[in-house]
């Protein structure tokens, strides 16, 4: 429950004067414990009958279906929105305002989803950033698309 995030990664650290090391370093173990369950999520049955929006966080290209690189079918689904991650960054790498985050998302209620789930939790981490939550299809696209029965949007 208690996270931080490095706006920008290790560049904007160095950007910004932070101390940095070279060479040999002494690792020391942690006490981190995952948790799972933490962020709200729904599966392929609850995100085709979600009240809300549904958002895409990949590249154009595979949201509109002209490419699709590891999964059997290109597009996506139906009735989602593409907000793809880049989106949610300024040129430095760095997340927008939190006003210019809240324009590229829809009104309401949203679940993200992506291509295996990993991305689609930087447009989850955009959304907290402006001051909103939003839910997890895990499975994303690949779990969508194992499923020959489910429709396919490439528009």
């Amino acid at each position: 429950a208690d996270v931080r995030v490095l706006d920008g990664g290790y560049s904007a650290w160095v950007a910004a004067d932070g101390p940095v090391e070279t060479g040999s370093a002494t690792v020391v173990d942690g006490d981190f414990a995952a948790r799972p369950g933490m962020l709200p999520r729904v599966d392929a049955s609850s995100v085709a009958s979600f009240a809300g929006a549904v958002v895409d966080a990949r590249a154009p290209e595979r949201f509109r279906g002209d490419v699709e690189p590891i999964d059997p079918a290109a597009g996506h689904i139906p009735g989602a929105l593409n907000v793809p991650t880049d989106a949610n960054l300024r040129a430095d790498g760095t997340f927008r305002t939190p006003g210019e985050l809240a324009a590229l998302y829809p009104e309401g209620e949203i679940a993200c989803y992506c291509g295996s789930g990993v991305t689609a939790c930087h447009d989850i981490l955009a959304l907290a950033v402006a001051g909103r939550s939003a839910v997890l299809y895990p499975g994303s696209w690949s779990d969508w698309v194992s499923d020959p029965g489910r429709p396919v949007a490439t528009d």
